[in-house]
């Protein structure tokens, strides 16, 4: 514990001097609002932003991106609730109850939530990072490719829980999300496949390319198919900005629920925040309604904090497998290793030792960041909210335009608009036949890094299929999608997964 106290003091040391407190500042400034673009995520943010840090010192560096990051992921939601746009994977289940409460005037709210969410969630996960460092690099150790593919087949299983709607059209869109995943370059053999001969196809599509085209196009297409006066568009008074009382009581244990999980599965290598925003959504819709409450998807609280606090805290301990193993767990952590290594830092269990000034006051640096994205952004929530009143014949093409200008500068090819336009045209149709795409961009994310490990498992057991079974790990985690799909469908569950989900 001492130890810990002389790190965290050394730590804030390095972070509370003028010029890293203002690189801090910076970094979460431009990152929310970049991020607030539709369309442009904190992995688009960082790779624009990157260049600003060659010239600074290393710990100012990583702190200004680490800032940077969690500002980016902050616009994200707040673009996810006002307009119904993720900014970034994460941001994906934040859409479901966050957009319908800005429907109902109620954006200052979820805004709040979101923000009080990221900042409990960031504090906690910056606590597991400077506790659990060392002893949880144990633990990822013992994470093979096959435990990583049965935590994969339990968060493709939770999707089609989550789904609203009907479980077969759930089912269809995961199938279909897998499907996309796999055009691209195969990941043993380097031959290309579904590319059709088309040069760009070969990489693979683009996360950021899906999620704009199926939900910022598809909505705005199917917006601008209604009548003026039945358009889905927040035309309500903002009511008060801030929660009630009502509203704190139902956040606080979603936030501490969500806190908790995001830490623990932050830590896992690939996409920690990620399954931890779909895991912790999953656990609220699973706990009961109190009288008086709004069901999910028609603007809960508990679906806009919950998933918020899982996407921060997992986002903080995602730092862990980065610093501790070397490997990084998510896009954004694999730009943090380019810019570590700029600065001639080998990422790696050795940072702790060899640069302690930089290991903890990057560390300390974090908790500073996320009081600054409250302190910058509560009062900021007004402004957002204000966006709202523009009308929406001058609001769509400006979403158009941001979306199209987003995905152009993540790779400067114009394929990618055309790819976008191509989605939302797709995206359009989902919304006619009553499919929800949510599920369709976990099995794309989750889809590649599945068919990896499997792979990569079949290939160190030389074909062997009882390595999911025989490891305990991967068995026990085999076994609760095993349940979950039980659970799912049995008719009970059925008939009342039904009613939850009846759209009214």
């Amino acid at each position: 514990m001492s130890d810990l106290i002389s790190n965290l003091s050394l730590g804030f040391g390095v972070a509370f001097t003028a010029q890293n407190l203002i690189y801090a500042f910076v970094g979460c400034l431009l990152g929310t609002l970049i991020g607030v673009l539709p369309g442009v995520g904190p992995v688009a943010t960082i790779a624009m932003l990157l260049p600003a840090t060659y010239a600074l010192p290393p710990v100012a560096a990583l702190i200004m991106l680490a800032g940077i990051y969690y500002g980016a992921q902050y616009g994200g939601s707040t673009t996810a609730i006002l307009v119904n746009l993720p900014g970034e994977s994460s941001s994906v289940v934040t859409v479901i109850d966050g957009y319908q409460m800005a429907r109902k005037g109620r954006a200052g709210p979820a805004l709040a939530a979101a923000g009080i969410g990221s900042f409990f969630a960031g504090c906690v996960g910056t606590l597991v990072l400077a506790g659990f460092a060392a002893p949880l690099t144990e633990v990822a150790f013992k994470f093979g490719p096959a435990e990583y593919f049965s935590l994969m087949v339990l968060g493709l299983i939770g999707a089609v829980v989550l789904a609203s709607g009907s479980l077969i059209k759930a089912v269809g869109m995961i199938v279909l999300g897998l499907l996309l995943g796999l055009v691209g370059t195969d990941v043993n053999s380097g031959v290309a496949r579904y590319s059709f001969d088309i040069p760009e196809l070969t990489d693979g599509i683009g996360f950021i390319v899906i999620a704009m085209g199926v939900f910022g196009y598809g909505e705005i297409i199917a917006n601008l198919s209604k009548p003026e006066e039945e358009r889905q568009v927040f035309t309500g008074q903002v009511k008060n900005l801030y929660p009630n009382l009502e509203d704190i009581k139902r956040m606080t244990p979603a936030i501490l629920r969500g806190t908790a999980l995001g830490a623990a599965l932050g830590i896992l290598p690939g996409g920690g925040a990620l399954l931890s925003a779909f895991a912790a959504y999953t656990i609220e819709k699973k706990t009961k309604l109190k009288p008086g409450e709004v069901p999910f998807g028609q603007g809960n609280i508990r679906g806009v904090a919950a998933p918020e606090s899982a996407n921060n805290a997992g986002s903080q301990t995602s730092f862990i497998p980065l610093l501790t193993l070397g490997i990084p767990p998510n896009a954004v952590m694999a730009l943090m290793v380019g810019a570590m290594t700029i600065h001639n830092i080998q990422p790696g269990p050795q940072v702790m030792t060899s640069n302690p000034e930089l290991f903890w006051g990057l560390i300390a640096s974090m908790w500073i960041g996320n009081l600054m994205l409250i302190v910058l952004n509560l009062p900021l929530i007004g402004i957002w909210v204000k966006l709202l009143t523009v009308p929406y014949k001058w609001l769509f093409p400006s979403i158009v335009l941001f979306c199209a200008i987003g995905v152009y500068s993540t790779n400067n090819n114009t394929w990618d608009v055309w790819m976008v336009a191509i989605f939302g045209i797709i995206g359009y149709v989902f919304i006619k036949l009553g499919m929800e795409p949510a599920p369709l961009l976990l099995g794309f994310i989750l889809g590649p890094m599945m068919e990896e490990n499997l792979r990569r498992a079949l290939l160190l057991s030389r074909g062997d299929w009882s390595v999911f079974v025989t490891r305990p790990l991967s068995a026990g985690l085999l076994a609760a999608a095993a349940l979950l799909l039980i659970i799912v469908l049995l008719p009970s569950v059925k008939s009342k997964r039904e009613e939850a989900f009846v759209e009214d």
